[in-house]
């Protein structure tokens, strides 16, 4: 298992936002998360990633606690994501935002930078040239030097995406990397995905766009207000009686 999350609980206030969940997830798959809004997916991204510490239960991954730490200690573990909203520095360059996301493996120190030696000139071509074949693995490179802020939606989602390969992670995080996109930007993401986890990189996502889940994930989760309802493959969460219930608006019999 590539990440074991054992009971985890968080609250705000009286609300119980993560409570009791507990997932364990295999290296090399898509696993996905699925579940109505105030379900609580994002707030179990946010625990992930470091952004929100857990009242209790433990976050392992790849045989390390991480719960507790902080988000660019996570990030440099191995752990990647994007965000529900798009977060890109939109003013910067396209190839200057996945360059921003290679600072956790990068060398240089302040005093190399400051003195633009040669080690730090030959680690930021080296750098230039990695993000520049990202680029090109997912379609954007001719855009490399244009202002991120002018990409289509579906693009900047792309460039998210991007921006998280670019630190060489074990797994990223999507939160709803399909939101906005028409049905060919989707098509696309699919076959991204797929792609993406022939690199070797493990796929965490969450997402309300139900084909594309069933179509990607080789393994779903599903949360209703903060608990997890059932996992199971694809076909089995489509034939939960719970599920159908409780998500896809059915009657439970």
């Amino acid at each position: 298992m590539l990440l074991e999350i054992d009971n985890l609980c968080l609250s705000f206030g009286g609300l119980k936002a993560t409570n009791d969940v507990t997932m364990h997830m295999e290296e090399k798959k898509i696993n996905g998360i699925i579940g109505p809004n105030g379900a609580g997916k994002t707030t179990f991204f946010n625990q992930i990633s470091g952004v929100y510490k857990p009242d209790s239960g433990s976050i392992v991954f790849d045989g390390k606690r991480i719960d507790g730490l902080k988000p660019f200690q996570i990030n440099e573990a191995g752990i990647a994501r994007t965000y529900q909203v798009i977060n890109l520095f939109k003013k910067m360059s396209v190839i200057e935002n996945v360059m921003v996301g290679m600072h956790p493996r990068l060398k240089a120190r302040f005093f190399d930078s400051l003195l633009h030696n040669k080690k730090q000139k030959d680690e930021e071509e080296k750098a230039r040239q990695k993000a520049l074949d990202l680029l090109d693995f997912v379609g954007l490179r001719e855009f490399a030097y244009t202002q991120a802020g002018s990409l289509s939606y579906g693009q900047q989602r792309l460039l998210e995406i991007v921006r998280g390969l670019a630190s060489d992670p074990k797994l990223i995080l999507l939160d709803e990397p399909a939101a906005g996109m028409n049905s060919t930007e989707k098509v696309e993401l699919n076959v991204l995905l797929r792609q993406i986890l022939e690199r070797g990189v493990t796929i965490l996502i969450v997402e309300h766009d139900m084909k594309l889940m069933m179509d990607i994930s080789d393994r779903i989760f599903v949360l209703n207000y903060g608990k997890k309802l059932a996992e199971g493959t694809p076909e089995e969460i489509q034939k939960n009686p719970e599920v159908i219930a409780a998500y896809l608006g059915g009657d439970d019999e």
